[in-house]
């Protein structure tokens, strides 16, 4: 699956990390295998630390790979990460988001990983701009795949992998790791239930306040930093205006550039929306063209340090939305 292309200097470290990891394998922090009371999870990235210690509770150790205030896309792994991928019971990851955690898992955990992009399939990829690409469409428009060498825009066949921005997908998600949960640790199989369907509700209510608080607002398309947003886009009946496509380090073309103000123009947007891990600089640029003030819409990959949890950052997202659309 192409989600995005691989992190710069990858494949030479990623190789002689799982060479260690595969014989050796050890934790430096001494997470990994520390409570023999407890299942020790791995999880790729902080909405999957999430649902794994919500889901878990006392019952499981969770060891998230991405330190806070870090961006997830890049991940690189040293020995001591090998080695806890190659401990774990459980790995929860998403194929294609992180490919040296791919690897790592493919050598090390195949057996012992669960992969979240196959509880539901993935939507296509925005191409850069308009978010029209929805679920289930196999192909880009001829013209779309034209312009995938461009920065910003997303090769033919790429999936975005941001499906936790639909609180009701995070909880289909949610149910499956439960189900995984239980085969690591039948006894406490229906612990594990219980908690999805606790979460599940929780999850439910935020999607309804979603729904009502961006039910009427007086625009509906965002302009953001990178094209994340798709599944909060769809599920609300909202429109992404990307900068960039999915992988936030690209520079936008100057042409890129151009289509954009002149689209938040055309859309009398208030608001450039950047992200807490990605530089605010091109979104300020933008910003001060067409008159717009920035603020932050964060897509969850990861938390700043003291930033909240999943529910309290989605419902600032919520707050923050509602003030730049206008929303009644």
């Amino acid at each position: 699956m192409n989600i995005r292309p691989a992190p710069r200097a990858l494949a030479a470290a990623t190789a002689a990390l799982l060479a260690l990891g595969g014989v050796t394998a050890c934790s430096d922090d001494g997470t990994a295998g520390a409570d023999p009371q407890r299942v020790d999870v791995v999880a790729a990235f902080y909405p999957l630390q999430f649902l794994a210690e919500r889901i878990g509770g006392d019952a499981v150790n969770v060891t998230n790979l991405v330190k806070p205030g870090a961006e997830p896309h890049d991940l690189e792994l040293n020995p001591g990460q090998v080695g806890q991928v190659a401990e774990a019971e459980l790995v929860v990851l998403l194929k294609g988001f992180q490919p040296a955690l791919d690897e790592a898992v493919e050598q090390n955990a195949k057996e012992r990983a669960f992969d979240v992009s196959t509880v539901q399939p993935l939507m296509d990829a925005a191409a850069g701009g308009h978010d029209h690409d929805h679920e289930g469409e196999e192909h880009a428009h001829p013209e779309e795949s034209a312009k995938a060498e461009e920065p910003g825009h997303e090769k033919d066949g790429a999936k975005d992998p941001h499906l936790w921005l639909d609180p009701t997908r995070l909880a289909t998600v949610g149910d499956k790791l439960a189900e995984r949960l239980g085969q690591a640790d039948p006894d406490r199989a229906a612990d594990y239930t219980a908690r999805a369907r606790t979460l599940r509700t929780e999850l439910e209510k935020l999607d309804a306040e979603f729904t009502t608080g961006l039910k009427t607002c007086q625009r509906r398309e965002i302009v953001v930093s990178h094209t994340a947003f798709g599944y909060l886009t769809e599920r609300y009946q909202l429109e992404q205006i990307g900068i960039t496509g999915l992988s936030p380090e690209n520079e936008p073309a100057p042409q890129r550039l151009a289509e954009v103000i002149e689209e938040a123009r055309e859309h009398k947007a208030t608001t450039i929306f950047f992200e807490t891990l990605v530089s605010p600089k091109v979104a300020e640029t933008i910003a001060k063209e067409v008159g717009a003030k920035t603020a932050v819409l964060d897509p969850l990959e990861g938390l700043t340090p003291g930033g909240g949890d999943y529910l309290s950052v989605m419902r600032t997202n919520l707050a923050t939305l509602r003030t730049a659309l206008s929303c009644s």
